[in-house]
């Protein structure tokens, strides 16, 4: 990975964590916190793909990122919801 591969997939990680929170609007962690758990949502999805060896061809290039991050946030926020429920309404 590359200094631009990981710029892009932090950037695109806050865009996921931004809509995993409009997702699970009303239970997210607040605008800073869903970003956070995008872009480590998109650093782990990355990571997985990139070991695993696992690829699509999808064009353009960042859209195949954008969906990994997305995937990736919303994967580590529903982990992180059935470990800490927080309030029941």
């Amino acid at each position: 990975m590359d200094i631009q591969h990981i710029l892009i997939v932090l950037l695109f990680g806050a865009i996921a964590g931004w809509l995993a929170g409009l997702i699970f609007r009303g239970s997210g962690y607040g605008l800073i916190g869903d970003i956070i758990i995008g872009i480590l949502g998109s650093v782990i999805g990355s990571l997985i793909l990139f070991k695993t060896g696992i690829s699509f061809n999808l064009k353009p290039d960042w859209l195949k990122q954008l969906l990994v991050a997305i995937g990736g946030g919303l994967l580590l926020l529903i982990v992180i919801k059935l470990i800490f429920p927080g309030k029941k309404k």
